[in-house]
């Protein structure tokens, strides 16, 4: 496995795990058990929902009779892989006033699934260097056809009646 390990470089090693003990034929519980851990655990780790902590990667290791340090290393390289995602996908929010998203919570935008709505909005009722940003965060071409896509509504002038 430790020449594969580069091959398997940002993928969470649950994942991992979960394909090396079915090559193995390897139950997940039994195998759970006789490391000392909780199958419930075990289940989360090989789904990808939980990181693998060292103590237990160590035992993992010892029991597959893998190269010691090859579970941590791969957790290390999926850790590094999620915070170089989280890292690009937002744009610099210093400059995006939260009151535009009076409806949600800034934080908690995603800036790659909800970029429709997001440059609708910023382009609708942001400032200059909010529209600026959001130019630079999705590119000139993404802005252009979002906007151009755009249904402009028709506005309605009400006559005021006495």
């Amino acid at each position: 496995m430790k020449s594969n390990l580069l091959k398997y470089k940002g993928i969470h090693p649950g994942i991992v795990l979960d394909r090396e003990l079915k090559k193995r034929s390897i139950k997940e519980r039994p195998f759970a058990l006789s490391i000392g851990e909780h199958p419930q655990t075990l289940n989360k780790i090989t789904a990808g929902k939980r990181n693998i902590p060292i103590g237990l990667a160590l035992r993992i290791e010892r029991t597959l009779k893998l190269a010691e340090g090859t579970i941590s290393l791969l957790q290390t390289y999926y850790n590094i892989e999620k915070e170089k995602k989280k890292e690009k996908i937002s744009p610099d929010l210093s400059l995006i006033r939260n009151i535009l998203f009076w409806d949600t919570s800034i934080e908690q935008i995603d800036w790659q699934k909800q970029s429709r709505a997001v440059i609708e909005r910023i382009f609708e009722k942001g400032n200059d260097d909010e529209k600026n940003e959001i130019t630079r965060f999705y590119g000139k071409a993404k802005v252009a056809s979002t906007i151009n896509t755009i249904k402009r509504r028709p506005m309605r002038i009400q006559s005021k009646s006495k």
